[in-house]
């Protein structure tokens, strides 16, 4: 009897040393998990694009940790005025991941994890690396759409912590430019009036063709890089891609061709009532007139704003002005006394609108097809002002 409970004694030590050696073991061995989180987009602008975030997983703390640097201060009282400007300042976040996927459960979009095969040193620098950026002094940045994003940086995290990761294909067609692979996803999500807004506030930059590493701004585009790169010796950075939430993609309820409708129906009409010599039909198209002016004047003064006033590089050099022109604001004031200086601005702004309609295909920018009507509405109406009575 003695004897079988030195024995039982002596098979619990042997356990017990069994594991502890286990766990040293495993300590000095590589105990991190990292991984790629790609977030499908949502129904909300914001949210158009996707996500993209890091997930750290440390058996030797057993803590499961989500890196996040697509965070800013909503309660900054300051908050609009320095995303108008391009001064918002974005921060790294790290929360835990039960938290994280609790989100896109309850907006029901699409999580997938991408797991990276990489040595155990460099999952150690990465760590450590997200871990530095964590710091007050370290986390914040300012935000860039298409340059410094929160996929930017996790790609820009994931290359430079891992010396000789190459790409082995190209991730889109020849030619693409950032505002073709924007309009995918406007045109998936059903958002024709935000298309619309994005290519009259940015300019001519959002029309350069993207290389492979710039295309991987967009949170599915690093995906399908991590799918596609390999490490030294052809070895493929991702060794597994897991399915965490699945959810039914949104259905787009708005037809793309809504804008180009309306403004066509809205032209259309206008020019049918300017053909009027009624008092009141006149008098309507008058003050239509002095609206297009005033519209079109404190559009182009928002964008030169956007253009010399905030520090959004892809806001610069933006041809959109051609017919958005400010001076329009300036003339609308003019538009029920004409002098015949004020008739020679009409006769010039109509023929820079006819001017712009004949170049509209060999811009080094692509103005939305659905600002075809305006600019033919506000040539004829400029050449009516011109050459009224």
């Amino acid at each position: 009897m003695q004897r079988r409970r030195y024995n039982r004694l002596w098979l619990l030590l042997l356990l017990l040393c069994t594991s502890f050696w286990s766990r040293s073991q495993s300590s000095d061995s590589c105990h991190l998990r990292i991984s790629v989180l790609t977030c499908a987009p949502g129904e909300e602008l914001y949210s158009t694009f996707g996500h993209t975030a890091m997930r750290v997983i440390d058996s030797a703390t057993f803590s499961d940790v989500v890196f996040n640097y697509g965070t800013f201060d909503f309660s900054d009282p300051d908050f609009y005025a320095k995303f108008v400007r391009g001064k918002l300042n974005y921060f790294l976040s790290a929360e835990r991941y039960s938290e994280f996927i609790r989100f896109y459960q309850y907006e029901q979009r699409s999580v997938s994890e991408q797991v990276l095969d990489i040595s155990c040193e460099a999952k150690n620098r990465m760590y450590k690396a997200l871990q530095v950026n964590l710091q007050d002094d370290n986390k914040y940045y300012k935000y860039d759409f298409l340059f410094d994003n929160c996929t930017s940086r996790v790609r820009d995290m994931v290359e430079q912590q891992n010396s000789g990761l190459t790409i082995t294909t190209s991730l889109t067609p020849p030619r693409t430019s950032f505002r073709n692979m924007l309009h995918t996803y406007l045109d998936k999500g059903g958002q024709p009036w935000s298309k619309l807004g994005i290519d009259i506030l940015l300019g001519s930059k959002l029309d350069d063709t993207v290389t492979v590493q710039q295309s991987m701004f967009l949170p599915d585009y690093l995906e399908k890089g991590l799918n596609t790169s390999v490490l030294p010796g052809n070895k493929p950075i991702v060794s597994e891609t897991l399915p965490l939430v699945q959810a039914v993609p949104p259905v787009s309820p708005q037809n793309k061709w809504i804008p180009l409708l309306v403004f066509s129906l809205f032209s259309f009409v206008i020019l049918l009532l300017s053909q009027l010599k009624n008092r009141t039909a006149r008098f309507i198209t008058r003050l239509i007139d002095s609206l297009l002016l005033y519209t079109t004047g404190v559009a182009g003064f928002l964008l030169l704003f956007m253009w010399f006033g905030t520090d959004h590089v892809v806001c610069s050099s933006n041809y959109n002005l051609l017919w958005a022109l400010p001076t329009h604001f300036i003339a609308a004031f003019f538009i029920w006394k004409r002098s015949p200086r004020v008739r020679k601005y009409f006769r010039f702004a109509g023929f820079l609108q006819i001017a712009l309609l004949l170049g509209w295909l060999f811009l080094p920018q692509h103005l939305n097809i659905a600002l075809v009507p305006i600019v033919l509405l506000m040539a004829y109406r400029c050449f009516q002002l011109a050459a009224d009575e």
